[in-house]
Parts: structure tokens; C-alpha cells; sequence
């Protein structure tokens, strides 16, 4: 009696597990099969084959849904069981061979997942072609084949039986298509184990970020196993996602964002603000397509011309100008017709002698540049190009905080700065930036300006044979110009270069946050930073995305009115407003300024008092609108 108390037990903790809405899809699918096999042996057994076919197709393909659930939910719930089961001590272990068995277990879910969705279309598949069948018994008569010899009662009886079927079929073909692929509750094993919820995350995010790198191309990540630089952006987004652990689900979590927004204050009028210098401002708009010319693929086009882009970029890539290619400098990485050089020229309306050297085509962690003189000006223009690949994507992903060595800040530690200057930037060490642009501002430099390091022997860098005593540039100045990633990859590569170059000035637009408040102050006379209007990016930081999602689970808990018909509309309005704020700051992303003139006012207004890893030099005496992005 007692083992009949603990398997009754057991058997009612395993049905816990399972989602309600799982459990009747299942039971639904079941009654598909019986009722089917009625129909097939009772009701159309005097019909044609073809008639039998739709009828035993749906039963057939709902018996491999159930088949398919089962796999799933054992599959679920051994992933459930080795990630619950690594937790050690409160952390998850992270010796490789515990990782690969996770992450070949998740796979092992995922690939049965997919199955249930080919199911289900296949269910959707049957069921119109069932539709259709039962469509032609009861308009054109062919119903009398099947039910001939038979009394009217006994004909509508099994006519009804095989509509039920029919309506059965789709209500489960539709409840599918909204119920998700999990079966069982992930909560019923990871409770509140904050550690656990980021561990199932990275697994989440890893094998969606890879699926999504291979649908472009990118197939050689699908297959790695190891810890790579995929894996690291995975493991800070299921960090982010560690909310599920205080029992906050998704729509709850925008039903927050909704009720912060609702509530937020009106914005007060920043009159205090001081005027940006007009030379600052016309140098800004001067050098500004240099840095949205670096976006030499489709992405610029595709901003101004959502449905010709196709034409404008093949045009910009100077396809109708093929006998004008040997004329054009050759790019590392560029096409056989050197249209990204093209594109680049084209944009900022320069000869092809004015473009020196360039990178189009990047690995992980690298960024596209161009080089460009401008003799009249007596300059020397690096345009550093920002997120349009999916190694950019990578690359913003990597923003876990980066200790900066002396050689990162080797432009702040030069005699060309007030003491006072150097000493607090010695004195506040260590000092951190975004990881993944350290990386890339660090190869870059590799690409721009030689070894890393060797002052006594800088002249064996590019820009030093270019700047050099008696070289083609001596006595030009620098600027290096950048939008998004590219301006925050400027910013640090201008840290690098500031002391061997003190006549270097970075302009640095839409700029990613990249660096701590101390070193935003030390390189204000340098750096100059412009941020246009709301412009989400400037904002984005791990910090500022946890203060955030504090803010909105704390207005969800303060609201005692927020039921569930009342978070699900909440969620709603906010994706909404969401997916057009998004649309619109890419539009306004992709056409920064559209005028080669920024008005200093207008400029003023621009700013908000938001955590820019990068201080805006323009406004000089106004501290509090920075701060610390770490």
C-alpha cells in the first residue's frame, strides 16, 4: 500500500511538471488518433481509398505529434536535470566536458523541437486536405458512395462525426501554433536558482546566436563546442535574462517597462546646458561622411532607399563604371572591381589618389577602416566603419568590462597633458573599457601604426611613414571619425595615438559606451562625442540594461492593480512602441545627419543626461550628464 502511495506520488510530481496547456495538446492529439481509427473503422469504411486517406493521414500524423512530444519531454527534462545537476556550490561548473554533455543534450532538445514543428505543419497539411474531402462529400454528393444502403439517421450521425473530426483537427493544428515547443515547466527544476536560469539562457541565446551566424553565412560556428567569443555574448545575455529567477516572466517584465514609462516625469528643460564651440561643431559636420561613407555595403542604401537598395548600392559600387577600376586603390578584402572603394570615394566625392589604404572584409574582433589625405586641408582622415557585418554584431556583444593596460592609454600618459591630468589617471588604476572594442582598437592600431609599444622605433608604422620628418604629410593633422561601434573603436585607438600625434582630434558620432568616467574626463581636449537626440546606442550598457530591468520589476511589484489581463495588455502597448522606436532609431542610425551643418543649439538640445561611457567634450563644465559605464 505504502509503494502504491509513493509511485501515485511520483506519477502526480511528474504531472506537475508538465505544462496545462502542454498536457491537452497531447490529450487533443490522442483523441485525433481514436476518433480517427472510429472513422476509418466504422464510419467511412465503405468509402474509396481515396476519401480513407485524409482521415488515417491526420490520425497517423497526430500519433507522431504525441511521439514526438514524448521524445521532447524526455529530452527537456534530461537538459533540465544536467544543467540543475552542475550547480555547485551556487555556480555552474565549467569544466569543458560538463559544458559539451550540456550542450550536446540541449541540441538533442532543440532537434526534437524542430521535429514537433514539422509535425505540425504536416498536421496543417493534412488537415486542408481533409477540409477539402469533407468539402466535396458535402456539396457534390459523394457522400451517398460512402453511406449508401444506410437510413438519413445513420447518414447524419457519421457526417457529424467526421466534422467533429474535422473541427478537432484544426483547433489542435491552431492551439499548436501558440502553445511553444516546451513541454515541461523549466521552473518545476530550476525553482529560484538564479544560476541555474543563466545557465539554460546561455544555452538559449548560444545555439540561437550560432543558428542565426549560420543562416549568414557563417556555418563554421554552428559546429564549435568549445568556449568562443559566441559563447561569451550568450553568457552576458542569459545573465541579463536571470530575472525568471525571482519568478518575473517576459510579459511581466515588459508589463514594468510599460508601467515605468506611464509613470515616468516629464523631461525638464536642460537651460542650463552650455553652448557647444562653433568650431567644434563645424568640424563635426566637416568630417561626418567620412564616417557614414565607411559603410560601404548595402546597409546606408537600404536606409534611404528601402526598396530600390539593391540599385543604389550596386551603383555606388561603381558596376556601371567597370574601366574606372584600375584607377581605384585596392582594399584588403575588397571585391575583384573594388567597388567598396568605389562606394567610399563616391560618397565623399574624392579622387582615387586620396584613398591611401583600407580594410573592407574583417575577421572576429577586427574593424573596417579607411585612410584618406586630404592635401588641401593638410590632413589625415581615418574612418573607422561601425556595426554592418555580423562580426560587429560579435564585437558590440563583448562589452564584459576590459582592464586597460599603460599601452591603451598611452596617449593619456604623454607629456602633451596637464599633470594633474596623468596623475589622476595613474592614481584611479585599473581602468576598464568595453572588451570586445579594446580588442578591435587594439588591432587596429597593430594595423595603423605598427608594433605595439615601441615608441623608439615608431617610424616602422604606417602613419609614420606618412607623418614622419620628411615624409608626404609631415606637420598634417590627424582625425579619426567613427559612428557607432566605429566611433567608439576611434575613441580608443585615439587613447593609443594622442601622444605620438598631439595634433589628433576625434570626432566620434552615435558612440557606443566604451570607456569609465575617469579616462571620458582626461581625453575631453581630444575627443569630441555627438549623440543625436534619443538615439538608443549611446545608452546601451550592461549597467544601464540592469538598472533598467530593476527599475521595471520594482514598478510591477509597487503596482497592486496589475493582474494578468492587465500585463498581457501592458506588454503588448510596450513591444509596440518598442518595435517603432526601434525602426526609427535605425532609420535615424543609418541617416545620421543628412546636412553637412549642425546648428549649435541644436546640438545642445541633443544631449541627455543618460551613462555615456565617453564624456561630450562639448559640454565641458556639465559633469553630471556622464556617467560610470562599468
Amino acid at each position: 500500500m505504502a509503494d502504491f502511495a509513493a509511485e501515485r506520488e511520483t506519477l502526480a510530481s511528474k504531472l506537475r511538471m508538465v505544462r496545462w496547456i502542454s498536457l491537452l495538446v497531447g490529450v487533443l492529439n490522442l483523441g485525433i488518433v481514436l476518433l480517427g481509427g472510429v472513422l476509418l473503422d466504422s464510419v467511412v469504411s465503405g468509402c474509396s481509398a481515396a476519401a480513407k486517406l485524409p482521415v488515417a493521414a491526420a490520425a497517423l500524423v497526430a500519433g507522431v505529434r504525441v511521439a514526438a512530444m514524448v521524445g521532447a519531454a524526455r529530452a527537456q527534462h534530461a537538459t533540465a536535470e544536467t544543467i540543475a545537476g552542475y550547480l555547485v556550490d551556487g555556480s555552474v561548473a565549467v569544466d569543458g566536458a560538463l559544458r559539451r554533455e550540456r550542450r550536446v543534450r540541449y541540441k538533442r532538445w532543440l532537434w526534437w523541437t524542430r521535429f514537433g514543428m514539422v509535425v505540425t505543419v504536416l498536421q496543417f497539411v493534412a488537415a486542408v486536405y481533409l477540409m477539402f474531402i469533407i468539402n466535396d462529400f458535402a456539396f457534390n454528393g459523394n457522400s451517398k458512395a460512402c453511406f449508401g444502403g444506410q437510413d438519413t439517421a445513420g447518414q447524419v450521425w457519421k457526417q457529424t462525426i467526421l466534422a467533429s473530426f474535422l473541427v478537432l483537427v484544426w483547433v489542435v493544428v491552431i492551439m499548436q501554433c501558440f502553445t511553444g515547443s516546451d513541454i515541461l515547466k523549466w521552473r518545476s527544476f530550476y525553482a529560484t536558482h538564479d544560476t541555474a536560469w543563466k545557465a539554460h539562457y546561455r544555452e538559449v541565446f548560444d545555439h540561437a546566436i550560432r543558428e542565426a551566424l549560420c543562416c549568414l553565412g557563417r556555418a563554421k560556428y554552428l559546429t564549435v563546442l568549445e568556449e568562443d567569443e559566441v559563447y561569451s555574448v550568450a553568457r552576458l545575455l542569459g545573465d541579463l535574462v536571470a530575472y525568471r529567477a525571482s519568478g518575473t516572466g517576459h510579459l511581466e517584465l515588459l508589463a514594468g517597462l510599460a508601467l515605468l514609462q506611464s509613470h515616468r516625469h516629464s523631461p525638464s528643460m536642460l537651460s542650463e546646458l552650455v553652448e557647444a564651440p562653433k568650431e567644434l561643431i563645424q568640424e563635426a559636420a566637416l568630417y561626418h561622411p567620412f564616417a557614414e561613407a565607411a559603410y560601404t555595403g548595402p546597409l546606408l542604401d537600404f536606409g534611404r532607399n528601402p526598396i530600390l537598395f539593391p540599385c543604389a548600392w550596386l551603383y555606388r559600387q561603381g558596376v556601371l563604371t567597370p574601366w574606372t577600376r584600375n584607377r581605384r586603390p585596392v582594399l584588403e578584402g575588397d571585391n575583384w572591381w573594388r567597388g567598396h572603394a568605389a562606394a567610399f570615394l563616391k560618397y565623399v566625392n574624392l579622387p582615387p589618389e586620396a584613398l591611401l589604404r583600407g580594410r573592407v572584409c574583417q575577421m572576429k574582433r577586427e574593424a573596417a577602416y579607411f585612410v584618406v589625405v586630404l592635401h588641401d586641408q593638410r590632413t589625415v582622415v581615418i574612418a573607422v566603419r561601425g556595426t554592418e557585418t555580423p562580426e560587429d554584431l560579435i564585437t558590440d556583444g563583448l562589452c564584459r568590462e576590459c582592464e586597460l593596460t599603460l599601452e591603451d592609454l598611452d596617449g593619456l600618459l604623454s607629456e602633451h597633458l596637464p599633470e594633474s591630468t596623468r596623475q589622476r589617471i595613474i592614481s584611479s588604476f585599473p581602468h576598464y573599457g568595453h572588451a570586445g572594442i579594446v580588442e578591435s582598437a587594439r588591432e587596429l592600431f597593430m594595423q595603423i601604426d605598427g608594433q605595439q609599444g615601441d615608441k623608439e622605433n615608431s617610424a616602422s608604422g604606417y602613419l609614420s611613414s606618412l607623418l614622419g620628418v620628411g615624409c608626404e604629410c609631415h606637420g598634417y593633422k590627424v582625425h579619426i571619425v567613427g559612428h557607432s561601434l566605429g566611433g567608439a573603436v576611434a575613441t580608443l585607438l585615439g587613447l593609443r595615438l594622442y601622444g605620438r600625434y598631439p595634433n589628433l582630434h576625434v570626432y566620434a558620432y552615435g558612440t557606443l559606451p566604451c570607456l569609465d568616467f575617469v579616462l571620458a574626463e582626461a581625453c575631453s581636449d581630444f575627443i569630441t562625442t555627438i549623440v543625436y537626440n534619443d538615439e538608443y546606442s549611446a545608452r546601451l550598457s550592461v549597467s544601464s540594461i540592469l538598472r533598467l530591468r530593476s527599475a521595471a520589476i520594482t514598478a510591477l511589484s509597487d503596482d497592486s492593480s496589475a493582474d494578468s489581463a492587465m500585463i498581457r495588455k501592458l506588454a503588448r502597448r510596450i513591444l509596440h512602441r518598442g518595435a517603432a522606436l526601434i525602426k526609427s532609431s535605425i532609420m535615424r542610425r543609418v541617416c545620421f545627419i543628412e546636412t553637412t551643418t549642425i546648428k549649435t543649439k541644436t546640438l545642445t538640445s541633443m544631449i541627455k543626461q543618460f551613462n555615456l561611457g565617453i564624456r561630450i567634450v562639448v559640454l565641458k563644465d556639465i559633469k553630471q550628464l556622464t556617467e560610470i559605464y562599468l
